[in-house]
């Protein structure tokens, strides 16, 4: 009974990261919605919003169940604190200027694509049914990120400086992807789940293959920042974006449209 409960909370906390991950970066990128560069550039940033929301609606909506205790996944999204949240640092970093953004979700599709192809064999039916809708999304958000990245880092000196600053602001927050605790122990060993640092050697694999067609250099590696997907410690933005989203909840709790 210890173990099937230990189980049940690593699968619970499991797809909060994974609904908060989508719900986090799904917010920043809607704040291009009418003020990106070009009116194609605003479509398409909306429509991987939408995308990511609707995967959020998935995974937090699964987390709801698992937890059972009648809250939704609207009441996930919209009534916890800073403290409980589980995305990684990455999605919660700022828009910054279009090449920053387009960097950040580069960043995140190569390894969002790795995991959600990973967790289509999960020994979760549930799990697997969502990561199998949510790859054939993701594996065209990748595409897109991708060409963007090389688009820009091989265009103007400009664009390629801009790039290559994006890159070095963010690089540090990638290591966090790979870390792993007792909640992956838990999955890997029931197969719910791949061991994080599995995904490693495909991810980096994409990464140099697409920074080096963009004329970028990698950062080397430090110490992973980490923090966010256990919730022990975020950033300062991810107040202020909590603050944005969650306001009308907060001042009419209940309210339904």
């Amino acid at each position: 009974m210890a173990d099937s409960t230990s189980e049940h909370m690593a699968l619970r906390e499991f797809l909060l990261r994974m609904g908060d991950n989508t719900l986090i970066l799904g917010h920043r990128v809607s704040e291009w919605c009418g003020r990106a560069p070009v009116l194609e550039e605003d479509i398409a940033l909306a429509n991987i919003a939408l995308d990511l929301i609707g995967q959020t609606q998935m995974w937090l909506g699964l987390a709801a169940e698992v937890q059972g205790d009648g809250r939704s996944a609207d009441d996930l999204a919209f009534l916890r604190d800073v403290s409980q949240f589980r995305n990684l640092l990455l999605c919660e970093m700022p828009n910054g200027d279009f090449g920053q953004t387009l960097m950040r979700q580069f960043l995140f599709d190569a390894w969002h694509d790795c995991q959600l192809r990973q967790l289509s064999a999960s020994t979760d039916e549930r799990v697997a049914a969502i990561a199998a809708k949510a790859a054939k999304e993701v594996a065209y958000h990748l595409e897109r990120s991708a060409e963007t990245v090389i688009a820009l880092g091989d265009g103007s000196a400009e664009s390629h400086a801009r790039m290559q600053a994006a890159l070095d602001y963010l690089y540090p927050y990638v290591g966090e992807l790979f870390l792993s605790d007792p909640v992956d122990e838990a999955l890997i060993a029931a197969g719910i789940a791949p061991d994080p640092r599995s995904l490693r050697p495909a991810y980096d694999e994409t990464l140099t293959r697409v920074l080096g067609a963009a004329t970028l250099t990698i950062p080397q590696a430090r110490r992973p920042r980490g923090g966010g997907r256990d919730g022990k410690m975020h950033t300062e933005h991810l107040g202020h974006l909590l603050t944005s989203m969650q306001w009308m909840q907060r001042a009419y709790p209940g309210a339904t449209w």
